[in-house]
Formats: C-alpha cells, sequence, structure tokens
C-alpha cells in the first residue's frame, strides 16, 4: 500500500450554485401583487416556530450579509412548509418583516426563483412552487431539507442515489486506469487506517468522501462527475453520516482497500461489487436495497 499522504485532502468541495436569474429587478416590484392576494397576514406572523421570529437574526448566511441571511430565512420557510405551494409573497411585506432594503429582496427572490422554490409573473405577483419544481440537487435546499419535516425522506433519497451511481462509477473507473488516482485513492485507504486506529473519526470521514469524490470524477462520465460534488455536498450538510459506513470499522476499511486492489487490476465486475458491499454496510442502505447476490 502507498505511503501515508503527507497532507490531508480535503473532502469535496463546496459546488457553486449558480445563483444568477435572467430578468431585471424589476419583475419584483412592490406593486406586483394584487390587492387580494394581501389580505390577511403574512405566514410569520403568530407562528411559533423558530422560523417565524427569525426577523434580522443571522441564519447561517454562508457569509452572503443582509441578502444571504433573507434568502437563508425565507428558504427555509418554504422548505419546511412555513410558506406552503402557491403562497403570494410580497416584497413590501418581506421588506418590512425582516428590515431590509427593496433591493435586498429583490435579489433575494431572484436567488429563490433560480433554485425553483418561487416564480414571478406579470398581474400574478411571486408565489411559491410546489416541491415538484425545486432543484433538489441545489446545496442550499439540500441544507434546508436537513432541518425541516422531509429529513428522512432526504436520507434514503440520498442513499438511493449513492447505490445508483457509485457502484457505476467504480465499474467505469476500473476501465481508465489512472496510476495517479488510483494512487490517491490508495493514500486515502492508508489515512483512513491510520485514523481508525487513532480513533480520529472526522479525519477518517474526511479521506472517505476524497475517496469517493475521486472515484466517481476517475469515471469517465461527465455527469456522474457533476453530480460528484452535489453528492458530496449533500452528504455533508444533510445531518446524515459523511462516511460510506454507519462508523468507522475494520469491516469499512476492508471494503474500500477491495476496491483499490480491483481498480489497479482492471476488474470492473470486482470493483462494482466490492462498493455495493460497502454501501450496504451502512444500516440505512441496507432497509432500501438488498445485498448483492453472490455470482
Amino acid at each position: 500500500m502507498s505511503t501515508l499522504a503527507h497532507t490531508m485532502m480535503t473532502a469535496a468541495r463546496p459546488v457553486d450554485s449558480g445563483l444568477a436569474a435572467p430578468g431585471g429587478l424589476d419583475r419584483y416590484s412592490y406593486a406586483e401583487t394584487p390587492a387580494a392576494d394581501r389580505m390577511g397576514p403574512p405566514a410569520w406572523e403568530g407562528t411559533d416556530t423558530d422560523l417565524g421570529r427569525v426577523g434580522r437574526r443571522t441564519a447561517g448566511s454562508r457569509g452572503r450579509g443582509l441578502h444571504g441571511q433573507l434568502v437563508q430565512q425565507l428558504g427555509q420557510m418554504i422548505v419546511s412548509g412555513d410558506l406552503g405551494a402557491d403562497r403570494p409573497l410580497v416584497p413590501e411585506e418581506i421588506g418590512q418583516r425582516f428590515e431590509v432594503s427593496r433591493t435586498v429582496v429583490r435579489e433575494s427572490l431572484r436567488v429563490l426563483e433560480a433554485k425553483g422554490l418561487v416564480s414571478a409573473r406579470p398581474n400574478v405577483g411571486t408565489r411559491v412552487r410546489p416541491v415538484s419544481d425545486w432543484n433538489l440537487l441545489d446545496p442550499d435546499i439540500i441544507e434546508w431539507r436537513a432541518f425541516g419535516p422531509q429529513r428522512e425522506d432526504q436520507r434514503r433519497e440520498l442513499f438511493e442515489l449513492r447505490w445508483t451511481i457509485e457502484p457505476l462509477a467504480a465499474r467505469l473507473a476500473a476501465g481508465h486506469g489512472r496510476e495517479d488516482v488510483q494512487q490517491r485513492l490508495g493514500d486515502m485507504v492508508e489515512i483512513m487506517g491510520h485514523a481508525l486506529a487513532q480513533g480520529d473519526a472526522l479525519t477518517f470521514s474526511r479521506a472517505d468522501a476524497e475517496f469517493h469524490s475521486l472515484l466517481i470524477q476517475v469515471s469517465g462520465n461527465r455527469m456522474l462527475e457533476h453530480l460528484s460534488g452535489i453528492v458530496s455536498a449533500a452528504l455533508q450538510v444533510s445531518g446524515s453520516p459523511a462516511i460510506s459506513c454507519d462508523r468507522p470499522s475494520e469491516s469499512c476499511l476492508g471494503h474500500h482497500a477491495r476496491i483499490v486492489d480491483a481498480l489497479a487490476a482492471g476488474d470492473a465486475h470486482a470493483a462494482e461489487t466490492a462498493m455495493r458491499q460497502l454501501l450496504t454496510v451502512h444500516p440505512e442502505v441496507e432497509r432500501v436495497v438488498p445485498a448483492p447476490r453472490e455470482h
């Protein structure tokens, strides 16, 4: 096995959400919403949830200032169901409630529209869109779902996604023979081994995340490579383990080593099988998919 890497590889890189949306700021004019839709108190008034009391309080804004805070707060309210589908969002009310400027409100609504959470149309105004329209692979939406009523559904969906793409990635990677990447994969396994011996779960999980990101990237499939960053980000913010096993263990480490060996041998079937066995180590996955059959 390769010597221990001198520097720890970082976990999967954050994914840029691509927040900009076409169109001018006037699409979110204060006069856009029919008067009939303005009747009654906003959803955030009179509620007893944390989201209903946020106001100007910082809420994990990812360093985006007032604009980022408002996106975070409104996004959480939509994803949690506090602002249900087809709910009108009146920019004037939002600005008053959160004490932010017209520009901040408009830019925030543009971001939410880019994520599929809201839509803005002339003579209709800005309304919350149904779940079917959301970009569920957007890292922010994944994070917001992690703290809402859909948390368990998200965990299951993430495991099902990994079960679908990672064995395929392992099979494809076996045919590429990239010695530099195989060396790095071996380094990650060795780092995991040292971390396991030292009881360092954080280092173990980082090396594990890097292992899976590298494996998908070397598959030679650009669509899978695109999913690599999304899945890695999803695992890190979803509240589920960022590692492929329930916890660091010799069994988990052994499955990773077998994947590296199969890649070095160019054995696509063995690489795919080892990856399925690795994912099945996690009890959540075991309830979703059957264990691989012996051939």
